[in-house]
């Protein structure tokens, strides 16, 4: 496998600073929709991620 491949695959790590009410508000959003508050962060970055891009095929 290239090395490149292999780094497309592999998750990459970032810090994130969050306000403690963002925090608890996004929490308690992952606990209501089973996932953990990481796991809830990738998805709602991901579906906006998705929304955008389908916004600039609409241009």
């Amino acid at each position: 496998m290239k090395e490149a491949e292999k780094t497309n695959k592999t998750k990459k790590q970032i810090p994130l600073r969050l306000s403690p009410t963002l925090y608890a508000q996004l929490m308690e959003w992952a606990e209501a929709d089973f996932r953990s508050l990481n796991g809830q962060i990738e998805y709602l970055l991901t579906e906006c991620v998705r929304r955008r891009k389908g916004e600039e095929e609409d241009k």
